[in-house]
C-alpha cells in the first residue's frame, strides 16, 4: 500500500470523526434569522434544540435587552406551549407612532403542557414579531433553557470581542441597514439547504451532511485501498552481465 494510499484512509477516517462529534456541540439556542433591518419591524424565531439524552425541555424564558426596549413585541401561539410576556417599566420612555411608551417586554416565558415538551432529538421554534428595532448595533437576547430533570441551561454568554464563540452563547439579532438587509435573500439562497436548516441544533442538520460526506469519503478510501492491494507488484529482474572474455 502506497504513502499516498495509506494517508487518504487516515484523512478520511480523522475527518469523519471529526465531523460526527462537531455537530451536537455548536447546538444551542439560536435566533433566526441572525439579521433584521435598522428601524424597521421583524420576525424572528428562537429555535430551541434538546442537547439531552434523557430529559425533555420543559420551559424556555427569553430576555430582551433592557437598555434597548422594543416598543412592540408579539408572540405566536404554540400549540401546547403558554407564552407569558412581562413587561417592565422604562427609565427612559421611548416613542412610536408619536405615542410615548413608559413600559416594554423585558422577559418572554414560554410553558410546555405535559405532553408538548421538546424530547431528545427534537427542537422547536417560538416565534416573536417586534419593532421598531434600533438603528445600528445588535441585540442580545440571554435565554434560560428548563429540562424535566430540572437542569436549567443558561444561554446568556455575550459575544467575545475576539470573535470566538463563548461556552454558552446567548441569541443574538445583528441590526443591518435596509440595502445589506435587502441583499440577505439572495445570499442566503445560495446556501445549501442542509446549511440553512441546521440550527436545530444549531447543528444537526450539518453535522449529518457532515457526517454522510464523511462516510463517503471514507468508503471511496477503502476501495482505492483495496484496488491497490489487488494489483500485483511489478518482479524485477536481475540484468545479466557479460560473460568475461
Amino acid at each position: 500500500m502506497s504513502l499516498l494510499k495509506r494517508s487518504a484512509v487516515v484523512a478520511a477516517a480523522a475527518g469523519l470523526l471529526t465531523l460526527a462529534f462537531a455537530g451536537p456541540a455548536s447546538a444551542h439556542v439560536t435566533v433566526n434569522p441572525g439579521t433584521a433591518t435598522a428601524g424597521g419591524y421583524a420576525k424572528v424565531s428562537f429555535r430551541v434544540p434538546n442537547e439531552s439524552d434523557s430529559a425533555s425541555t420543559t420551559k424556555l424564558e427569553v430576555n430582551l435587552p433592557a437598555d434597548q426596549p422594543i416598543a412592540s413585541v408579539s408572540v405566536k401561539p404554540i400549540p401546547g406551549w403558554t407564552a407569558v410576556a412581562e413587561k417592565a417599566k422604562l427609565a427612559t420612555p421611548i416613542k412610536a407612532h408619536d405615542t410615548e411608551i413608559t413600559e416594554a417586554v423585558s422577559k418572554i416565558t414560554w410553558t410546555a403542557a405535559k405532553g408538548s415538551e421538546i424530547k431528545p432529538g427534537e427542537f422547536q421554534e417560538f416565534d416573536v414579531s417586534m419593532g421598531a428595532l434600533p438603528e445600528s448595533g445588535q441585540l442580545v437576547f440571554k435565554a434560560l433553557q428548563t429540562y424535566s430533570d430540572g437542569n436549567v441551561v443558561r444561554w446568556i454568554d455575550e459575544p467575545a470581542t475576539d470573535g470566538s464563540e463563548p461556552d454558552s452563547p446567548a441569541p443574538v439579532l445583528k441590526i443591518v441597514p435596509a440595502a445589506a438587509a435587502s441583499a440577505a435573500p439572495t445570499a442566503a439562497a445560495a446556501v445549501p439547504a442542509a446549511e440553512t436548516s441546521d440550527d436545530s441544533g444549531s447543528g444537526s442538520g450539518l453535522g449529518l451532511a457532515g457526517l454522510i460526506a464523511g462516510l463517503i469519503a471514507l468508503v471511496l478510501a477503502g476501495l482505492a485501498y483495496a484496488k491497490a492491494a489487488r494489483k500485483p507488484e511489478p518482479v524485477a529482474t536481475a540484468t545479466e552481465k557479460p560473460a568475461a572474455s
